[in-house]
């Protein structure tokens, strides 16, 4: 009786330090973004290459998630694990250290590959460990680990670099710690794998493959989750340069907070859009991300209020959108019996896809920086996403109205949608 108590118990202390991890790990990740304008004044780079620096993150994390995917069904979960601790280690310790912009490159690619290389072990850890009777499932609580540490990240930065003497130096010393405590954690409580459990197969880079059957919803639910992480990424990347030509602009705990105010609305936002059907949250979250780019591109940020209210609704629509496109995607792969392996390419592809809106706009705004203002090209920029915006939601009616749609409107949470009606 007593061994069958202890396995649930390792189990749950696994997932507690993988998730503990994925925050960690994410909260690195964007820990600069405060920071930039201190970065641009001390080394007196322009507005393109601190966007691309950004970008980088995204352009990064993205195929490294696909290379690195499968590596935890090879070697194990353990020790991909702590090879992402030690790659963000070596990603702050670049921040740290940095002397030129080339260092804030390398350390934003070491960020990149660390949150890379675990997304997959971890979801997996997660999902493996996680019943479907726990009062979170896996999938949602690896997604609210994941906002969790992009909205601590700018906030922890921000009030750090105002209030703690060495902005640049303190936020990336209490960085390391943590992991140091994280890779402790993982060597305690995440078990070796054994050969029996490995699989048995050489390694390969996961391949996204979209099935006829599901290219439209794909489509769709790609465009949707691609602008939803556009929007964030807008915030993350330029709001700090925008709020440093304001008369606010010397205070980075105000502008860390701003930044993770719009995660911790996408957080709420999440747990609230499961009840709702992933085709009504998609139309929601459009909506206000519509309303967020309209305040932003009106205001220029200079306007304190508005742009409390515009990342207040960016950050609303970023959960129930992004929530509610990946919900529609693994909805109608289950419906489809697409086979698993497939079905991680779908996934895979989709969160490609998300990489990828979080950083396409810092690149764009950089380019038009060539010609124009930083405030005018976030304006432009701004009014684009609110026309593309207005053609994704179209198009989820489009989809809603199809009749896998009709037949399925709960998309793939009715699990989680059980278990919140029952608390």
């Amino acid at each position: 009786m007593a061994d069958q108590q202890v396995v649930p118990e390792r189990a749950e202390r696994a997932v507690r330090t993988t998730v503990l991890l994925v925050v960690v790990l994410t909260a690195g990740a964007y820990l600069p973004s405060p920071l930039y304008p201190g970065y641009q004044r001390l080394f007196g780079y322009d507005d393109l290459v601190m966007t691309l620096l950004f970008a980088t993150f995204a352009l990064v994390s993205g195929p490294a998630l696909l290379l690195c995917g499968p590596a935890a069904d090879l070697v194990g979960d353990r020790p991909v694990l702590r090879l992402s601790v030690l790659l963000a280690a070596a990603g702050s310790c670049c921040f740290l250290f940095a002397g030129s912009p080339g260092w804030l490159f390398t350390g934003r690619v070491g960020h990149a590959l660390a949150l890379g290389a675990a997304t997959g072990a971890a979801q997996a850890l997660i999902a493996r460990h996680r019943g479907p009777t726990a009062r979170v499932a896996g999938p949602l609580l690896a997604g609210l680990a994941f906002a969790a540490g992009t909205a601590l990240g700018p906030v922890a930065s921000g009030v750090l670099a105002e209030y703690v003497p060495g902005m640049l130096i303190t936020p990336y010393v209490l960085h390391l710690a943590l992991l140091g405590w994280v890779w402790h954690r993982l060597r305690r409580t995440v078990p070796a794998t054994t050969g029996e459990e490995r699989v048995r197969q050489r390694w390969r880079p996961t391949r996204p493959h979209i099935p006829p059957a599901l290219r439209t919803l794909f489509l769709v639910a790609g465009l949707t989750g691609f602008l939803a992480w556009a929007v964030v990424g807008i915030y993350l990347a330029l709001l700090p340069a925008l709020l440093e030509q304001t008369p606010h602009g010397d205070h980075p705990a105000l502008t860390g907070g701003v930044l993770g105010s719009v995660l911790v609305w996408s957080l709420l936002a999440q747990l609230a859009g499961a009840r709702r059907t992933a085709y009504a949250a998609q139309r929601y979250g459009l909506a206000a991300l519509a309303g967020s780019l309209v305040l932003l591109a009106s205001t220029g940020a200079a306007s304190l209020p508005a742009t409390l209210g515009s990342t207040v609704l960016a950050g609303l629509g970023h959960g129930l959108a992004y929530s509610g496109a990946a919900r529609a995607v693994d909805a109608r792969a289950v419906d489809a019996r697409t086979p698993p392996g497939q079905r991680a390419g779908i996934g895979a592809a989709l969160y490609l896809l998300f990489y990828w809106g979080s950083g396409a706009p810092a690149v764009a705004v950089g380019l038009l920086t060539a010609c124009m203002p930083l405030t005018a090209a976030v304006t432009w920029l701004s009014w684009a996403g609110v026309a593309l915006t207005a053609l994704a939601l179209t198009a989820t009616f489009l989809v809603g109205a199809l009749p896998h749609a009709a037949a399925h409107p709960t998309a793939a949470s009715d699990i989680d949608n059980q278990i919140l009606q029952r608390r």
